[in-house]
């Protein structure tokens, strides 16, 4: 059977990462995605990063299984094409800057007009109203206001630090795509169609709020400053390499005394109960690392596994593709793109029994399905050409 989103028609004028990112995964599930591009401003990420044969890294592993279309939405014509095709869809999905779809004439209002039932979905930075709606926004701006950046920097008082991936773009994704399948949902059991409306700060700082925000939970007896229960990371140097080692229940905190050769730390009194062990964090991964010294990572790795304690190698990003958790949970991937040529990418992360979403297609050209998808709504080659004319299509 096709993907469990088969027969549903995604609009989708997002661009860069959080808006494409959501859709990819919508058209990994099935849906019929179809990209709407400027004719003469493509989206960012065709020219952001690494590339290859006309595409970028970026490009390829954030649009997949989506058709592409060109239309000058500045036009009356493109507008009116654009209408035409949203008659046709389930979700209308854009993340420009707020009021800019209002000025373009395809807002909520201009949408629905034609098709009442639609999900209209807006992406944006800070949401639509508030003293930073209307400015710029970037991954790095919303992990600096979101307290994401002092998180990670690990104190209150500690310099901040980004997280060396895009994260609150990526998260904004797949809290986008999550809300796009549940309003679908709600409307196959009421028949209404809504604005669905998030914002990049508003997904980070509800992420956040679910391990964070300890401190600030109880109205009333918050902390003046948070702190992280160490400074020291989980990651441990042995003689050949680093290793991750966390032992969390009271069992593995035995294990790994015996382990590593040290039973007279159960007896400490700073490492008696999980509280103790998390007071003094510092001292206890301080002398974890100490132990952990004289072997190589292979040998300590066989040993704590042995033992029961939670430990893994830190690899590389070339390590992890070979690893054979990855390799066994066929997770990547090698699939041949008409242009850009052999592409590794991961398959679609959720697995489903019955419905198997599948990879139908790479990453379109600017403009690939023009005539495809422009004859699905009634305009001929001749008047396609007309508008390629006008400089409405390409």
């Amino acid at each position: 059977m096709p993907g469990p989103l088969d027969g549903f028609r995604i609009l989708d004028l997002t661009t860069v990462i959080s808006g494409p990112f959501a859709t990819m995964l919508l058209g990994d599930q099935g849906a019929d995605v179809i990209k709407v591009e400027s004719v003469s401003n493509p989206d960012h990420a065709r020219g952001a990063g690494y590339g290859a044969s006309q595409f970028t890294a970026t490009f390829l592993n954030n649009n997949r299984n989506k058709r592409g279309i060109t239309l000058n939405l500045k036009s009356n014509e493109g507008k009116e094409t654009l209408l035409s095709l949203a008659k046709t869809a389930d979700v209308f999905i854009q993340n420009f800057r707020p009021g800019v779809v209002e000025r373009l004439g395809i807002g909520e209002h201009e949408v629905r007009s034609v098709n009442p039932d639609i999900i209209y979905v807006s992406i944006s930075g800070f949401g639509e109203d508030g003293p930073l709606s209307h400015k710029p926004v970037y991954d790095p701006i919303i992990q600096a206001i979101s307290s994401l950046a002092t998180i990670q920097g690990g104190s209150d008082e500690a310099r901040p630090r980004l997280v060396r991936t895009i994260l609150p773009d990526k998260l904004t994704g797949m809290t986008t795509a999550q809300a796009i399948s549940a309003a679908l949902l709600a409307r196959e059991r009421t028949g209404k169609g809504q604005h669905v409306r998030i914002s990049m700060i508003d997904t980070v700082v509800a992420f956040l709020w679910s391990s964070d925000m300890g401190g600030q939970t109880f109205v009333g007896k918050e902390v003046s400053t948070q702190r992280a229960a160490t400074f020291i990371d989980l990651i441990y140097a042995t003689k050949t390499g680093y290793i991750s080692v966390s032992a969390m229940a009271n069992k593995q905190w035995v294990a790994l005394c015996t382990a590593v050769g040290h039973p007279e730390w159960l007896n400490d009194e700073r490492f008696i109960t999980p509280a103790l062990r998390d007071r003094h964090a510092d001292a206890r991964l301080n002398m974890t690392q100490q132990a952990l010294l004289d072997k190589s990572a292979e040998d300590w790795l066989a040993i704590l596994d042995d033992a029961g304690v939670p430990c893994a190698p830190v690899l590389t990003r070339k390590q992890m593709m070979t690893h054979p958790q990855v390799q066994s949970n066929k997770l990547i991937i090698e699939t041949e793109h008409p242009v850009a040529g052999s592409i590794r990418q991961t398959r679609p992360a959720a697995r489903f029994s019955v419905t198997v979403p599948e990879i139908r297609m790479g990453a379109p050209l600017h403009g690939q399905h023009n005539a495809e998808i422009f004859a699905e709504i009634g305009i001929t080659p001749e008047q396609q050409q007309q508008l390629r004319d006008k400089g409405i299509i390409t």
